[in-house]
């Protein structure tokens, strides 16, 4: 046994030693989206891949981003209402990777006897704005025939809609998971999903500065080289993956599964981004929700392919002129 376990040990690579690791702050939301850095983190595959990510989590990518941007972390995961608000401000960002995407979801207080989408007529209707929830509710309201005027918009952080819904001060709330389930658990038969599937994907992605990149484009390949790894992992192992990302986000592990194959993890800069990414930036051009005089962003200018290329030319599949 004793020569079986030596051989292992001395055919294993060396591990960087904690002064070699290079260090890096990541602003993450802390849900199921951000499946893939949590496994990276959980899994050790950070720390292989020779970086030392220091971890600080937030309940929007908005949040995130604004941290970044404001000099308080290094690395992003976020969607692309926060993307398309930075770009259309002429922030120096760079998106360098998305790395997963999945259903925005419409949570409904049963007492609000909200059963299709038109039932929204002149109910309230809580949304986060700057998110994507922001231009899913838009969207949403679009498909069900109505417009702001038809309904009370409140805007509130995720994590305050399940209080809000269960004092009664809302009817339904636009979000992301897992507060949509989280509402389902605590509210129990008081909360009803309005059925919605399919009307607006949202993505999820990794974003920082363009001097960050610039200056330290090994920490950005690494990191990259790690959600790459995990998403591996995470795909060969889907049941130890729903523990790991389950109890990062304090979720219980059924409720998880349960809306598992909600979430599309892949690690890939594509044409379905960059569609986003412009349908996103026509909705602010259309309600005006951008800042005096912005136009149509150059996503040349954005989209940064060469980290990702450079690691796995396959997953760059960008043929649409950004």
């Amino acid at each position: 046994m004793f020569v079986l376990t030596a051989s292992i040990l001395f055919a294993a690579p060396q591990r960087a030693t904690a002064e070699e690791l290079l260090k890096a702050r990541l602003a993450q939301n802390l849900g199921p989206i951000s499946g893939l850095a949590i496994v990276a983190n959980a899994k050790g595959i950070f720390a292989r891949q020779g970086l030392d990510i220091s971890v600080s989590n937030f309940t929007s990518g908005k949040q995130c981003l604004d941290t970044v941007l404001g000099g308080g972390a290094d690395i992003a995961t976020t969607a692309e209402a926060p993307v398309t608000a930075a770009a259309m401000a002429q922030q120096p960002i760079a998106f360098v990777a998305g790395m997963e995407y999945s259903d925005l979801k419409t949570m409904t207080a049963a007492s609000a006897g909200i059963k299709t989408k038109a039932d929204l007529r002149g109910k309230r209707v809580a949304f986060t704005a700057g998110t994507g929830s922001e231009v899913y509710t838009s969207v949403l309201l679009k498909a069900a025939g109505l417009t702001s005027k038809d309904v009370t918009l409140v805007n509130l952080r995720p994590q305050e809609m399940l209080p809000a819904m269960a004092a009664g001060s809302i009817d339904a709330f636009d979000t992301w998971e897992p507060h949509v389930a989280n509402a389902k658990k605590a509210l129990g038969e008081g909360a009803i999903a309005l059925e919605t599937k399919g009307l607006y994907s949202e993505t999820f992605n990794i974003v920082v500065t363009q001097s960050y990149l610039a200056a330290n484009p090994a920490i950005v390949s690494k990191f990259l080289a790690s959600l790459i790894e995990a998403e591996g992992w995470l795909k060969a192992h889907p049941d130890e993956a729903i523990d790991v990302i389950a109890t990062a986000t304090g979720m219980k592990r059924e409720e998880l599964a349960s809306i598992w194959p909600d979430y599309v993890y892949h690690v890939r800069l594509d044409d379905r981004i960059l569609t986003t990414l412009k349908t996103h930036a026509a909705w602010r051009l259309e309600t005006g929700n951008h800042p005096p005089g912005a136009s149509m962003p150059d996503f040349s200018k954005v989209l940064v392919t060469a980290p990702l290329k450079a690691l796995d030319p396959a997953r760059v599949t960008l043929e649409a002129r950004p």
